[in-house]
């Protein structure tokens, strides 16, 4: 396949745990093509992004500018995508960047408001840019959260679970909280209260979503990423439980919203919308 066949692609936050995996994954695809790399951390500044992610040298030097980085990826015959996996205090700024330079954004970073989900949805139409918004690329959470929806309709309770590595700069977890708008959205009364309940510490109940929902984080080294959804009733408990062992994982998850979004013209969230 010819680079003028190929998409180009951007990954912000090349140095990180997921940046390193999105290079390997998008210099072994045949139908995609790195154009730039890009990292705030100065030690990696100039080094070769294949040789930072493990997959040897690609010829593709980690920079610390993003918009100059993008312009790479406007140079080429089809539209660049920015594959983003950077920091909740940044990513907002990174994807009306890219809209504005005319760079899809697949956006893995979690943190954005609702408000600012809303501001970028406006920014995409207007732009008539593809943007997706994805908390997670597993295939097996997509999976986990269609069997939530099925089996709320017979749990009248539910309280999630969501376990990270302690180097998350966000709590609750992106898809926590895109789980507990699945089940918002189905109309229901949740947990409804038997007893006034009382904190001796506060958040020993977690947090609460407007329906009622219970969503409780835990940090420690050792994991990666997990989630549990937890129904009960008179005398059971039914469980949903997603593991993450290695990262790789969700890399399947990220080719196929780099492959989707170039079809895009709006924003997008959720990975179970394209499949």
């Amino acid at each position: 396949m010819s680079n003028e066949t190929k998409i180009p692609v951007v990954v912000n936050g090349a140095g990180g745990k997921m940046g390193r995996e999105v290079i390997k994954a998008v210099a072994r695809a045949s139908d995609l093509m790195l154009v730039g790399a890009v990292d705030k951390n100065p030690a990696l500044l100039g080094q070769d992004a294949g040789e930072v992610a493990g997959c040897g040298a690609i010829e593709i030097p980690i920079l610390n500018d993003l918009q100059s980085t993008l312009v790479l990826a406007t140079q080429e015959k089809i539209q660049g995508v920015m594959v983003d996996f950077t920091h909740p205090s940044s990513v907002y700024e990174n994807v009306r960047s890219a809209i504005a330079y005319g760079v899809r954004p697949v956006v893995g970073t979690t943190g954005l408001s609702n408000q600012q989900i809303e501001d970028l949805k406006d920014f995409a139409e207007k732009a008539s840019t593809g943007v997706l918004i994805i908390p997670n690329f597993s295939l097996g959470m997509v999976l986990l959260q269609q069997a939530a929806i099925q089996a709320s309709k017979y749990f009248e309770n539910v309280e999630i679970i969501e376990l990270h590595h302690n180097q998350k700069a966000d709590a609750p977890s992106g898809t926590a909280i895109k789980t507990a708008q699945m089940l918002s959205n189905l109309g229901k009364t949740y947990n409804s209260p038997l007893v006034e309940e009382k904190e001796h510490l506060t958040g020993a109940r977690g947090c609460v979503t407007e329906d009622n929902i219970r969503i409780h984080s835990i940090r420690l080294p050792g994991l990666i990423a997990h989630q549990e959804v937890i129904f009960g009733s008179q005398g059971e408990i039914y469980t949903l439980r997603h593991d993450t062992s290695d990262r790789s994982c969700y890399m399947p998850g990220v080719l196929l919203c780099i492959r989707k979004i170039i079809e895009l013209q709006s924003l997008v969230y959720g990975l179970e919308k394209i499949i």
